[in-house]
């Protein structure tokens, strides 16, 4: 149970404190609806990739992307094309499904009905409602791109009603830190698992199949058109890791989130007196300086993986630290026999 006290910071004139359930339920909300956009994008990605004789070569590095090696073979003897479609799709049993995250989703969104607006309800509703209906029969290999195109778009048209409609108050925020956040930890996530799954050992260097495999990696990040902008004539795979991490330009990229997840943070911590901001703040600007300070040949010279480890465990550690300062579990002390009770 999530606890309903505001924020404890002195109220501004004309401004209302937040209740802290509504700062977590934001920040999910924005959390959700990019990560299901994110892995629509990944699975339609992959599946153009891997067309041909072997359909199913390539789909465990979804399986690594995100984590869930321990948990899917634990249900699926292989990483066939149909079982990883199917666990990220519509397995209920699995959380990082789409299913799954479509259902988290509207569950926030219920209970911010009171904040959010009538077309962001009316949008997140009907939205959430197809994909939870979605079953085996609607993931097959013959329509799997049509269907992650229209996941792609809902999401996206969520992103845009919600920018023209959010008031703009502590709400949108912690919804811009939850969308910030996610998009930092899933593009280290596809750098950290595509670079070394696609360093090649010399004969691919500047290959067809090789600059096909990174122009996956640019599309998976929706970053292709871009980059091509920026570095027509520089696909390399340090030109494309670095404009993945350090392009201020490009809206997904780890200096773009870092950067919009201190601005709000810095709203939250000034126009709001929301003085628990402090410390996070100085954990994000440790983010930004390290990454401003280091060329990309310097970071993968270093280690690729290991800068890329620890920006996701410096990502975790703030989701952390966000929630002990806004809504920390409640320790209730039951009515009969002294047992105490953690509440998430």
């Amino acid at each position: 149970m999530t606890q309903v006290s505001a924020f404890t910071a002195p109220a501004l004139p004309g401004l209302r404190n937040l209740l802290s359930r509504y700062g977590e339920n934001m920040m999910w909300l924005a959390r959700y609806m990019e990560r299901i956009e994110n892995m629509a994008r990944l699975i339609d990605v992959t599946g153009s990739s891997v067309q041909g004789s072997n359909r199913d070569a390539g789909w465990d590095s979804v399986i690594r992307i995100n984590a869930d090696e321990a948990f899917f073979f634990h249900h699926h003897k292989a990483a066939t094309e149909q079982a990883v479609v199917a666990f990220y799709i519509t397995e209920s049993e699995n959380p990082d499904s789409i299913k799954s995250m479509a259902r988290c989703a509207r569950e926030n969104a219920r209970v911010l009905r009171p904040l959010i607006s009538t077309e962001m309800w009316m949008h997140l509703n009907v939205f959430t409602r197809w994909v939870v209906d979605l079953g085996p029969e609607d993931v097959g290999a013959s329509y799997l791109s049509a269907l992650c195109t229209r996941l792609k778009q809902d999401c996206q048209t969520h992103f845009g009603i919600t920018e023209g409609t959010l008031y703009r108050d502590q709400a949108w925020q912690f919804y811009s830190v939850g969308k910030n956040l996610e998009r930092a930890d899933q593009i280290t996530r596809l750098i950290d698992i595509k670079y070394h799954t696609l360093l090649p050992s010399g004969a691919g260097v500047g290959s067809d199949i090789d600059m096909s495999q990174w122009t996956s990696v640019l599309r998976s990040a929706a970053a292709y058109h871009a980059f091509r902008r920026v570095l027509p004539d520089g696909m390399t795979p340090a030109n494309i890791v670095g404009f993945l991490l350090k392009n201020d330009g490009f809206p997904r990229s780890l200096s773009t989130s870092l950067r919009n997840v201190y601005s709000a943070l810095g709203i939250l911590a000034g126009e709001y007196r929301l003085r628990q901001c402090g410390p996070i703040l100085e954990r994000v600007e440790e983010l930004r300086v390290t990454l401003v300070e280091q060329t990309v040949e310097d970071i993968i010279l270093r280690g690729l993986h290991e800068y890329m480890d620890w920006i996701q465990r410096e990502l975790r550690q703030l989701q952390n630290e966000i929630a002990q300062a806004f809504w920390p579990p409640v320790v209730s002390v039951a009515p009969m026999g002294g047992m105490e009770q953690m509440q998430d």
